[in-house]
């Protein structure tokens, strides 16, 4: 199968790399020093489930270069999908598949305004890792796994070969019963990391100390009944079984988004609480602890996008 995955940081780096490992014609779009050493010395993938090093790596800044394929990745930041997605008609031939591995709810749309309906499909990723070094990634925990499906949940031909492909790379690919049911579950749990970021914990401390412990599951509550009203039917047990898995997280862990507003970089904000907040109003649900972190951040957020 002929790959673009857009963007080799630690989603795209990771199953991208895993891909070509596979034997998949894969290009990797990416930049900077990142680029440079992968084209140099083609990329290294660290992981707890044995690494590897794929050697003469196709890797460009060049969308135009890379020409049709049968799959495109989507594995950059949520807040860089608009821009990107304008530039795809390059990539997309009669019976291209998109598939999107962002944080959040609202890529999907972004893409399917951009390109049409046809091509795109709902995805997630579940993964913790990280460029460690130019050319280099770091998954250092848990089984990473994609998620995906039609938006309307058919199990269509294309969506059953492009699971065959996955796992024939050594992925563990979920062909969802209920996609949109599956985008909120995450949705909901990543959104703990703007709490993390504006109290400069990790989840070990976040989920320890009973003042932020009590604040985290207030949060998840709060998008729980936001999503009930959305149409999303969850249990009554599923915030307290989200608690129990981050329980069960590394202590000394931390999220992609806390670290980018850390840093003083731009993040995911709007793709996260942001975008509860914008829900709440839309179905007249009271958020104000996701309320609270979403006001905390807007300012470092401004700052970022300025600088």
């Amino acid at each position: 199968m002929k790959i673009a995955v857009i963007g080799a940081g630690g989603v795209g780096g990771y199953f991208g790399g895993r891909l070509a490992q596979a034997g998949n014609e894969v290009t990797f779009l990416a930049r900077g020093a990142h680029l440079e050493a992968m084209q140099a010395n083609g990329l290294t993938v660290k992981s707890v489930l044995g690494d590897f090093h794929l050697d003469n790596v196709q890797a460009t800044d060049d969308i135009g270069t890379i020409g049709k394929v049968d799959l495109i990745i989507v594995g950059l930041k949520a807040w860089q999908v608009k821009d990107m997605a304008a530039h795809l008609d390059h990539l997309i031939g009669e019976n291209t598949i998109i598939l999107p591995l962002q944080n959040g709810l609202l890529t999907y749309d972004e893409l399917r305004e951009a390109v049409g309906p046809e091509p795109v499909i709902c995805g997630l990723c579940k993964i913790i890792s990280k460029v460690e070094a130019p050319g280099v990634i770091n998954h250092f925990a848990h089984t990473p796994e994609i998620v995906f499906g039609e938006a309307d949940n058919t199990k269509t031909e294309r969506v059953q070969q492009l699971q065959v492909v996955l796992e024939k790379a050594g992925i563990q690919a979920t062909l969802a019963e209920n996609i949109q049911k599956e985008l909120w579950k995450k949705f909901i749990f990543i959104c703990v990391s703007g709490l993390m970021a504006i109290t400069n914990t990790n989840y070990g401390e976040l989920r320890s100390i009973p003042e932020t412990r009590k604040l985290m599951v207030d949060l998840l509550n709060e998008i729980v009944t936001l999503a009930r009203e959305a149409g999303i039917p969850f249990g009554e047990d599923f915030v307290e079984k989200n608690v129990g898995f981050i329980d069960t997280l590394a202590p000394d862990s931390t999220t992609s988004l806390a670290r980018d507003i850390w840093a003083g970089n731009s993040s995911e904000l709007e793709y996260q609480n942001g975008t509860v907040v914008k829900l709440a109003r839309q179905f007249n649900v009271d958020v104000p602890v996701n309320q609270f972190v979403y006001s905390c951040l807007v300012p470092a957020e401004i700052k970022a996008r300025k600088g």
